[in-house]
């Protein structure tokens, strides 16, 4: 990077003493402020930077000569706003006339004096930090300015406000920290490149020794022009065009519609809901006459603006970062110059030390946009903010009832975060039909559980089933009307109705997703995301750091082999990453391994409580074992997953920081995949032993299987394995909701809101007795940084695997999804609102990998349904008895034939109880489909077992297949693309030609007109020009050309048509668009 000096005026001043010190006032570069006089740019001692500054130091005899209005393009700290509005927003320069887009913070520690207003004199080892010209020059300043010395000189700085920190020694013989040092010296090489890229920057006068220190930037037109054109922001046109309405039985249906969405309509001022869409258009520079630009300061909202300033601080240059921050490694075999870095290196260098390394490295704590001002609403609807809009409108909870302002939570935070709170509103609202059919369907069980046979039979204590002991020894026989309350309950979820809920929630899985994809489309095309590419990414600063180490011994290796011609390594392969890789690999499986022990040790716990139980001498005790047993179990099983999950985050982080992945959506993507596995795994465990497990393995009377040669493994209830399925999925469902919504999302960032409002309490006490208020910038700084949306993806993508996977046992799960959702919306809007900063705004076309998780979740929910309805649930073995063994076609006599036989005097000795209160028995009963004792093929499996086992496997198949096609079906009658939306693409497609063919017409009758003869009938120069869009911005008027020809004209002259000079000129297509009816 060269930096030169301008030609117009002194920027420099070098007064060192014995110490070494300098002085450096920074100005603007020439491209830096459309309000400052032509300025220079910044000088530094080479030695300090490593950069070779190739200005002339004037000595001090020229720097007298400096003018009056040099003093106004000085860099300059500022006391507090000056003018009403930046002191009541705290959104502008203290000028009150620029925006503030941007905020860079660090904490600076000074070891040294300050410098205050009233200074009389300031000795020349110090570095002024200063500010780009927020105040104009002082009164009597060009009086001062045409006699000052070295002393007047640092007496009008010290009254302008600067501050003057000691660098080296401080005045007391206090050595100045290097690190901290270093850090500064950074800070000033990266504000000063940011200076050169056009950028303005403020910073406020430091009264503390230690604490946050602000620097604020600000855009200026000619620089959000270029930035928006580099990025291909689309823009609104002039041109418009009606939509077409329907007619018909249609429009009067949607008119009725609206009526009855009225009063859930949020109130937005300014919302547009005609039928007129205004053309949209990458910007650029050569159009400006196309776009209704009103004013230059409102024409790119905040959010754009603050996306503009962090593309130019993610991709501006800090050369000394590797030299100084990064480590001495970096550079060892690197081709030096005689002026520092040679032109390769810096090269190399382009793009890579941006803001997010500096971060990363403790330059800087924190970089943000500024919210637009408090969230407290006050004043009318019309004159409130977007901030303030959003609270009242969405972000209360009283708003629940609501629509979400999609368009305006997109404008205000950018498409990536509207586009989850979108999927979020189409996921709650389809929950909707889903809990409709749910609360059907355990209504239809409530309805016929007093009509149920197999229930009134478990229940009649006239059939008198005597059942086999639960446990070894102390257990004793026991009726099977005692579990007739299981019973009762089991048919509550264990019906008829569950097979076709299980077929509805498959079809609304894929209903879901095919509404989430026409609506996605829809909002790319409402948000002119049509079309556009995906934004250049930038390596992330470890994965920076990792290939300038391996760079750096590769260049060692060639230089002990002595080859020159050997080709440097531009990334990392496989090779890198292997560690990384079997780091992964071995992780995960041992994260597995933790979770298979966890739901082990759950297991262990239910065997051995079961038994103590069991042996319980109270009778109350004994009758309460399952019940007991198994919530308990569940509470455990909860605080296992909840603890886990914490864990599991942190480690999938730390796993993907190890892949060392280029650029941040790679990372992302990566940190998903191994999280959503992780606490898949996690949640999802023990819900799966419960449905497929969970009995199958426990063995028969006589020969049952043991856990640690004592315990025997656990059976499931007399009603079914469904009803302690539907018990483990609600526990786990409602309270990983209750807990993370209402203690990790609420609680924990309220109690650390508490903490720091106590450790703030003191300043605060100071500040009501005479500092000023805080700005918008403390504010907010002092909220949470926004972190990704991964987290919120990942609680809804859990709780859609619990609508989705196991819904046949619990028909209630959509509903309280649907309760959780209303508030999880709010909940997120306050977040978002109230308590995160802002976040960059981010395009984006899609949800990501997210859309591919849900969709192999809802075809796995499928396979999962199919075996939950076959395998776990007693529906396949009611069918069998009901068509192939009853012998009246009703299911009277099903539990007998369900209950296989046992002959007590087969018990294993000391497994028989050791004393029973029933007499005389000689067989007990048991569940399972196997032969009685006095078969030849005594306690083998019947024939009835094979029959069911068939069923049901035929069954999975019938059923897979069924879904399958039906989702198919779903999926080709609902097509991806509106057909309105094809239709308005073509549309906007044609007039956007026709509009250039316009366009490029009348630039051609214009060029004929200027350059026409007098007496000449027909244009000479016409034809003589090919390039005719860059005339596209002359003015109208005999005074756009000379007559002598052609004159090319700069970008930059493109500009003055918006100046004020301009803006009395008639302009009726900017307050009238033009219309065009379709």
């Amino acid at each position: 990077m060269a930096l030169r000096r301008s030609p117009s005026s002194t920027c420099a001043e070098l007064g060192s003493n014995g110490a070494g010190f300098s002085r450096v006032s920074t100005a603007l570069s020439e491209s830096s402020s459309i309000y400052s006089d032509p300025p220079c740019t910044l000088t530094r001692d080479a030695s300090g930077t490593g950069l070779r500054p190739r200005s002339v130091l004037e000595p001090k005899g020229h720097q007298e000569e400096a003018t009056a209005e040099e003093s106004q393009s000085l860099l300059q700290v500022v006391d507090a706003p000056s003018s009403p509005q930046a002191s009541s927003e705290g959104q502008y320069f203290c000028d009150g006339l620029r925006k503030v887009d941007y905020v860079l913070v660090f904490h600076h520690r000074r070891h040294g004096s300050l410098r205050s207003t009233g200074a009389a004199s300031v000795s020349q080892d110090q570095l002024s930090i200063v500010s780009n010209g927020n105040f104009p020059p002082p009164s009597g300043s060009s009086d001062a300015a045409a006699g000052r010395g070295a002393g007047p000189r640092r007496e009008e700085a010290a009254s302008a406000g600067e501050v003057f920190m000691e660098l080296g020694m401080a005045r007391g013989g206090e050595p100045m920290e290097a690190a901290d040092h270093e850090m500064h010296l950074i800070r000033q090489e990266f504000e000063a490149n940011l200076l050169e890229a056009g950028l303005e920057v403020e910073r406020d006068r430091e009264t503390k020794a230690h604490g946050p220190s602000f620097t604020r930037i600000h855009a200026p037109w000619p620089v959000l022009c270029r930035e928006a054109e580099f990025l291909k922001i689309k823009v609104p046109t002039k041109q418009s065009y009606e939509l077409k309405e329907e007619s018909g039985f249609g429009s009067s249906m949607s008119s009725l519609w609206r009526k009855l969405n009225q009063p859930f309509e949020p109130k937005i001022p300014h919302q547009d809901h005609g039928s007129t869409k205004f053309l949209s258009h990458c910007f650029s520079r050569d159009k400006l006459h196309m776009y209704n630009i009103t004013s230059k300061d409102t024409f790119f909202d905040n959010a754009t603006r603050g996306r503009i300033v962090y593309e130019i601080l993610r991709r501006t240059v800090c050369v000394r970062t590797c030299q100084t921050v990064v480590s001495p490694i970096c550079l060892v075999g690197w081709p030096m110059a005689a002026d520092g870095l040679s032109q390769q290196v810096l090269t190399e260098l382009q793009g890579r030390n941006g803001i997010s390394t500096l971060i990363a490295k403790g330059v800087y704590d924190a970089a943000f946009p500024l919210h637009d001002g408090d969230f407290k609403v006050t004043g009318p609807l019309e004159e409130r903010n977007d901030r303030q809009v959003l609270f009242e409108e969405w972000a209360r909870y009283s708003a629940f009832y609501k629509y979400q302002p999609i368009d305006l939570v997109r404008k205000y935070f950018g498409e990536k975060i509207g586009l989850y709170f979108a999927w979020l509103g189409v996921y709650t609202q389809l929950l909707i039909p889903a809990s409709i059919v749910g609360i059907i369907v355990f209504g239809y069980g409530v309805a016929t559980v007093d009509t149920n046979i197999p229930s009134l039979e478990m229940c009649d204590e006239r059939l008198n089933f005597t059942m086999c002991p639960l446990c070894d020894g102390a257990c004793d026989y026991w009726h099977l009307s005692t579990a007739c309350g299981t019973a009762r309950a089991s048919h509550l979820f264990d019906n008829p109705a569950t097979v076709f809920f299980a077929i509805f929630m498959s079809l609304w899985a894929v209903l879901f997703l095919e509404q989430w994809k026409r609506r996605q489309i829809s909002l790319s095309f409402s948000w002119d995301l049509t079309g556009i590419e995906d934004d250049e990414e930038h390596p992330r600063p470890k994965y920076e750091t990792i290939l300038l180490e391996k760079r750096q011994r590769k260049q060692q290796k060639k230089k002990k082999k002595k080859k020159k011609n050997e080709t440097v390594a531009e990334k990392l392969t496989w090779k890198d990453r292997l560690p990384g890789y079997f780091m992964n690999i071995s992780s995960i499986l041992f994260m597995f391994g933790l979770t298979f022990s966890a739901v082990f040790g759950v297991i262990v716990y239910r065997i051995t409580v079961s038994a103590l139980m069991a042996m319980s001498p109270d009778p109350e005790t004994k009758s309460n074992v399952r019940v007991t047993v198994t919530a308990t179990a569940v509470i455990i099983n909860l605080v296992v997953i909840l603890i886990l999950d914490e864990i599991y985050g942190a480690v999938a982080l730390w796993l993907t920081e190890l892949e060392i992945p280029k650029t941040e959506t790679n990372f992302e993507e990566r940190l998903i995949l191994k999280a959503f596995l992780l606490k898949f795994m996690n949640a999802y465990a023990p819900i799966f032993y419960v449905a497929f497990f969970k009995g199958r393995f426990a063995g028969r009377p006589g020969s049952y299987v043991y856990v640690f040669n004592d315990y025997r493994m656990e059976e499931c209830a007399p009603g079914g394995c469904l009803i302690e399925l539907c018990i483990q999925l609600s526990i786990i469902m409602l309270g990983k909701q209750l807990i993370q919504n209402n203690i990790f999302e609420i609680g924990i960032p309220k109690l650390k809101k508490l903490i720091h409002a106590l450790k703030e309490k003191k300043p605060t006490l100071k500040e009501k007795d005479g500092e000023r208020p805080p700005q918008q910038w403390n504010l907010d700084y002092a909220l949470a940084p926004f972190e990704g949306l991964t987290p919120e993806y990942m609680e809804m993508i859990i709780q859609f695997g619990f609508v989705s996977l196991f819904v046949a046992s619990f028909p209630l799960a959509p509903l309280f999804a649907l309760l959780n959702n209303v508030i999880e919306i709010r909940l997120d809007a306050r977040k978002f609102v109230t308590e995160l900063r802002r976040p960059v705004t981010a395009r984006a076309k899609d949800i990501g990998v997210w859309y591919n998780i849900l969709s192999g979740m809802g075809k796995l929910s499928v396979i999962i349904n199919a075996f939950v309805i076959s395998f776990t649930s007693d529906f396949i073995p009611r069918l069998v008895y009901q068509y192939m063994y009853s012998q009246t076609g009703t299911m009277h006599g099903f539990i007998d034939h369900t209950l296989s036989f046992f002959n007590v005097s087969n018990f294993k000795p000391g497994t028989a109880p050791h004393s029973s209160a029933l007499e005389d028995i000689t067989v007990c009963r048991y569940k399972d489909y196997r032969e009685p004792p006095w078969s030849s093929d005594a306690y083998q499996f019947s024939k009835q077992y094979w029959s069911v086992l068939s069923a049901r496997l035929a069954f999975v198949i019938l059923f897979q297949n069924l879904v399958m096609f039906l989702s198919l079906m779903v999926a080709w009658v609902i097509p991806d693309v509106p057909k309105t939306i094809v239709e308005q693409l073509k549309r906007e497609k044609k007039l956007l030609v026709d509009l250039f063919l316009q366009e490029e017409k009348e630039k051609f009758q214009l060029i004929q007109s200027l350059f026409v003869k007098p007496n000449s009938q027909s244009p000479t120069a016409g034809p003589a020009f090919p390039v005719l869009g860059r005339y596209s911005t002359l003015p109208s008027g005999p005074t756009a050309g000379d007559g002598g020809g052609p004159r090319a004209r700069s970008r930059a002259a493109s500009f003055s048509q918006f100046s004020d000079k301009m803006s009395s000129l008639p302009r009726k297509e900017n307050a009238n668009s033009k219309h065009t009816a379709v």
